[in-house]
């Protein structure tokens, strides 16, 4: 579905399209979250379109353009209003740490960390396993939220101190309409990290009117497979890394809208769904909870 980025450009650089501070969602504590370009997967929901290409899209703002022309007139890539943007650029290690590590103090005191997001994140396996390593060394928690329909040996190359793992739907054919493929490298992926001890969060987007109905299919099928601690759905207020990193839990994912919007900056049509209400997600909650041990 996409170019996987050459191994030895992969090294050298990552591309990132987003940084975002102070995230309570992506991991425990208050989290950095690193966004990186590039996904194997076209989720019909998505919430970030503009990380799928492997390369850097153009987005136009229509609401911010001041008609100057300049960005028509120059070879360059040229717009003083902000309103033509390109979404990703390739940095270092050392340029993307840069960056990062002037959130140390609020991470470390908040039990917090740095969550390395897409995107698939994974798909720049090497980049992201130095910066894992770089991160490890100054004593900083590392996430990585991943799709998981990748080569297993690059997901215990990374080895981070959590995998956020993203599961969509059970059923192969639901799987591939939703998401461009069938799932079944991501639960075999799955199954081998729970096997071999891993610390993980499983993910599930509950989206009404596309996986709604097989969520009873991925809570049993992930009991199976010797995940059964309580659900939660999706808070505020996290654990810190210290009491979240050493359990098996799951989380559910309210829909929500904000991909939308973001779909028309790159010339895309978004899919719309409904965001599941507070009572609606309190029953998918007990589908999961139904099968804890």
């Amino acid at each position: 579905m996409m170019d996987i980025l050459h191994e030895d450009e992969q090294h050298k650089k990552g591309k990132v399209f987003n940084l975002q501070s102070f995230s309570t969602s992506d991991g425990p504590g208050i989290r950095t979250v690193v966004f990186f370009q590039g996904c194997n997967m076209r989720c019909v929901w998505c919430h970030n379109p503009e990380s799928q290409p492997a390369e850097a899209l153009e987005a136009f703002q229509s609401e911010k353009c001041i008609g100057c022309q300049a960005c028509m007139d120059s070879e360059e890539y040229v717009c003083y209003a902000g309103a033509r943007t390109k979404n990703c650029r390739d940095f270092t290690p050392q340029e993307l740490w840069k960056l990062l590590e002037a959130d140390i103090p609020y991470l470390i005191n908040s039990g917090g960390g740095i969550t390395f997001s897409g995107g698939e994140c994974m798909l720049q396996a090497d980049f992201l396993a130095e910066m894992v390593g770089i991160c490890r060394k100054h004593n900083i928690h590392t996430a990585v939220d991943t799709a998981g329909h990748l080569p297993y040996d690059w997901l215990t190359k990374v080895n981070p101190d959590l995998f956020l793992y993203d599961i969509k739907a059970s059923s192969p054919v639901l799987h591939k309409k939703l998401t461009g493929v069938d799932g079944t490298l991501v639960w075999e992926n799955l199954e081998k990290l729970v096997k071999d001890n891993y610390p993980i969060h499983v993910r599930i987007p509950c989206v009404p009117a596309a996986n709604w109905h097989e969520l009873p299919q991925i809570a049993q099928r992930l009991h199976n497979i010797g995940i059964t601690s309580n659900a939660s759905i999706a808070s505020d207020t996290p654990a810190s890394a210290d009491t979240a990193s050493n359990t098996t839990t799951i989380e559910l994912l309210p829909y929500h809208r904000l991909g939308e919007g973001k779909a028309a900056w790159f010339g895309k049509e978004a899919k719309i769904f409904n965001t599941p209400s507070e009572e609606e997600m309190k029953e998918a909650w007990n589908v999961f909870n139904f099968l804890k041990t």
